[in-house]
């Protein structure tokens, strides 16, 4: 019983440090989720001013001039750069998304390899039982068998010894 409830106590220790461990992971894979998003939405403001810089024509009857075209093309370089940022961001993303995948695998596989490794000892354990309860009975008809020889020396040596006091009467008797 003692057993069981350290095995319990170990086992619970186990998945409460597993789940720590990937809350921790889960943590930072949504905190790079909300930066991924926050980087979109900048993106798609920057793409609402790219547009709005597309319609202003302040130039002589109304076209644009050199520097709308310029601003225009500004915006369009910080959509570019955002872009490469989002870019580079998912990559972290998907690099911590696989990091996390591993991790489940190899909880997996460690707790596959416990479980086996407790599979094996309990096999072992029942066995050394079976095998103890074995000699437990094989010992208790050695001694059933050893009262049942003390018993008949016992009565053996009674028969003796009235054969010999009836013997020593009769003698007594002539």
């Amino acid at each position: 019983m003692m057993k069981k409830i350290l095995l319990l106590v170990l086992f619970s220790f186990f998945l409460a440090d597993t789940y720590a461990q990937v809350s921790a992971d889960s943590m930072a894979y949504q905190a790079q989720r909300k930066k991924i998003n926050d980087m979109l939405g900048q993106r798609k403001q920057k793409f609402g001013q790219y547009d709005q810089s597309l319609s202003q024509h302040t130039g002589i009857f109304g076209l644009q001039t050199k520097k709308d075209i310029r601003h225009s093309n500004d915006i369009l370089m910080d959509i570019v750069k955002t872009d490469d940022d989002i870019f580079v961001q998912l990559k972290v993303l998907l690099d911590y998304k696989t990091f996390e995948q591993k991790e489940v695998q190899s909880h997996v596989i460690d707790a596959d390899t416990s479980k086996m490794g407790y599979m094996t000892t309990i096999n072992r354990l029942r066995d050394q039982n079976e095998k103890l309860k074995h000699d437990i009975e094989l010992t208790e008809q050695d001694q059933q068998k050893s009262k049942q020889i003390s018993l008949g020396i016992i009565f053996a040596l009674l028969f003796v010894v009235i054969l010999l006091l009836r013997a020593k009467f009769v003698k007594k008797d002539k």
